[in-house]
């Protein structure tokens, strides 16, 4: 199932209030990723799915080595990645490599969240670049609380999808997953999401 769809954002700042002036809803802090520079705000999506805005973090200083999702480089807000939730990682893992897919090995990673709390993880690899980011990476939360456990603000996911001028690979490693995910022809690679927000469907990408 989703876990969570990645929107990449140039600023922070600038990124929250944009979406909430396209949506209608104010995104929820989420916390800071203190070895990545980067920082999140969370929408909840359906069936147990969540938004993640993530930017540069205001807080710290800049990294000594690049920011995840090209952060970086950003000009404008895009849909970067998305992240799956599988029952079992490490099996997951095992049968994408058998079916001739490596998804990366997990490492845990962290964050703090406004309260305080420490929320811990593991993760495959993620993309390093637009066509990858097409490709899930896959998440363990162990036995910290999902995200969408908190009280955030949630938006119905009407759709989801991709575009690749090659759709072929980029669909035979989703079946390695065993994940599904509309993917058609179209010029550059990118992830198409459209939402319910309060003043009709929205569409980000």
């Amino acid at each position: 199932m989703i876990d969570h769809i990645v929107l990449a954002v140039p600023d922070l700042a600038d990124g929250v209030a944009g979406f909430q002036r396209l949506a209608g809803v104010r995104p929820v802090m989420g916390g800071s990723h203190a070895s990545l520079g980067t920082a999140n705000y969370l929408v909840g999506l359906s069936d147990g799915a969540y938004l993640e805005i993530i930017g540069p973090d205001p807080d710290q200083p800049r990294p000594g080595r690049s920011r995840p999702f090209g952060i970086d480089d950003l000009t404008a807000s895009r849909i970067a990645a998305w992240c799956v939730r599988p029952p079992d990682l490490d099996r997951s893992i095992e049968a994408a490599r058998a079916r001739g897919y490596d998804p990366g090995s997990p490492r845990v990673m962290s964050r703090s969240a406004p309260s305080g709390a420490r929320l811990t993880w593991r993760l495959t690899s993620l993309p390093s670049d637009p066509a990858d980011g097409l490709v899930p990476f896959l998440i363990d939360w162990g036995r910290t609380a999902h995200p969408t456990t908190a009280a955030l603000p949630t938006l119905p996911l009407h759709f989801f999808e991709a575009e690749h001028p090659d759709p072929e690979p980029i669909r035979m490693r989703l079946a390695a997953l065993d994940v599904n995910l509309p993917v058609r022809p179209g010029p550059q690679p990118r992830l198409l999401v459209t939402l319910r927000g309060e003043k009709g469907l929205i569409t980000l990408s």
